[in-house]
């Protein structure tokens, strides 16, 4: 079969993709209105309505295409992307980087190739073929585009989610995205781990830098900060002893922000320190929180923490109690897809999903490929992107009907 790049050039549905990439929903200060346009036009072309809703603020719209199911009073599905990509230094990319460029080897280079206008592409591209044969799901299919989940999606799928629109939604289960992977397999992610971001504020005493104070908040910040760091290489132990652990089935702690000090000379009477911590599922959060206030209780004092942000543990079943999940795999097996079960090493809007009692599962049909998802030269080959829309040609119908 030929694979010159002229082949995927005159692909429609490449070029659809190419379409997308081209559109640069890039922070900060996304503009979605291009997007948005974009999204509208493909509804109709897959003559399915579709409406824009705004829960947070007119430039922060979520576009969400509806498939009517036989069986509307079903609970529905969502298959769910983000339409935001992260930041780009141009100067570090062989091509620009919302060119969306196809080379000899029929790599298109672009922001989004894998994280993730492919997957939303290609969800389009998939109803589009299915629609095409004739085929109807029996529940309800929502195609939904969210914004800024690059930035936490506190101002997209968080606030959606808690809405009157997705509320009449009747959601049953979400599908959303994975990561590359290197080798043959597919990840299939059905939990992340626990988000803390903490920060800690030392006081003591403060004085001229010649001296030696008892008491300072540097010598606290160092009690306390070594204690974490020494955790850290625990975790840190458990992958390099452990080949078949992932980052997402450990504990990661990272110190993230250092604020304090006014002058060389002087011993500062404050200084703060943040950690991201991302706590392993299999970790027993209330006691590492307790250990922690344990340390702090170790330097006699003068320390405050303040969880800024702290995530509860939310898992999606992978078992026979779940009937998405029978679908999912049913439609998995039946491709002859090796895949592997993971806890995402990261976050996704998945999390606000599950936090409101509805299962989700991360998945992106990418494989035999390296993860550049926030890296410079982010590519995905053409055939990969053209093959993922069979698999959820096949999985749609799959979970749909279940």
């Amino acid at each position: 079969m030929c694979t010159c790049p002229e082949q995927w050039k005159n692909d429609a549905e490449i070029q659809i993709f190419q379409e997308y990439l081209r559109i640069p929903t890039v922070h900060p200060d996304v503009d979605y209105t291009a997007c948005v346009e974009f999204l509208k036009c493909q509804a109709s072309n897959l003559n399915l309505p579709v409406d824009v809703v705004c829960p947070v603020a007119p430039s922060k719209p979520v576009v969400i295409m509806k498939w009517m199911g036989k069986h509307p009073e079903l609970k529905s599905i969502i298959l769910n992307s983000h339409m935001d990509v992260v930041p780009v230094f141009p100067e570090k990319w062989t091509h620009e980087p919302f060119g969306a460029h196809i080379d000899a080897q029929g790599r298109i280079f672009a922001r989004g190739a894998q994280d993730m206008k492919s997957v939303g592409c290609q969800y389009m591209a998939a109803v589009r073929a299915l629609k095409a044969s004739g085929y109807q799901p029996k529940r309800t299919v929502y195609l939904t585009f969210v914004p800024d989940e690059e930035t936490g999606g506190t101002m997209g799928m968080a606030e959606f989610v808690q809405g009157d629109y997705f509320k009449a939604m009747n959601v049953g289960f979400s599908l959303d995205e994975g990561i590359a992977s290197e080798d043959d397999s597919y990840p299939v992610f059905y939990a992340e781990r626990t988000l803390w971001q903490l920060r800690f504020k030392f006081s003591g005493t403060s004085g001229h830098g010649s001296l030696l104070h008892k008491n300072t908040a540097g010598e606290k910040f160092h009690y306390v900060t070594d204690k974490m760091m020494k955790f850290r290489e625990t975790q840190v132990k458990l992958l390099t002893e452990d080949s078949s652990l992932h980052s997402g089935d450990v504990t990661t702690l990272n110190l993230t922000q250092l604020n304090g000090g006014v002058q060389s000379n002087v011993v500062p009477p404050v200084l703060e320190a943040t950690f991201d911590i991302r706590i392993a599922i299999n970790q027993n959060a209330d006691a590492l929180e307790k250990q922690i206030h344990e340390w702090c209780n170790d330097v006699g004092g003068g320390v405050e923490l303040d969880f800024t942000l702290k995530c509860p543990s939310v898992v999606t079943r992978i078992d026979d109690s779940n009937p998405y999940w029978l679908g999912f795999k049913k439609g998995l097996d039946e491709l002859g897809l090796s895949t592997h079960t993971r806890v995402f090493p990261g976050a996704t809007d998945s999390f606000y999903v599950r936090q409101v009692g509805i299962p989700a599962l991360g998945f992106s049909p990418i494989n035999n490929t390296p993860v550049l998802l926030h890296n410079h030269d982010e590519y995905l080959r053409a055939d990969t992107y053209l093959h993922g829309i069979q698999v959820y040609r096949k999985l749609i119908p799959s979970i749909a009907d279940s």
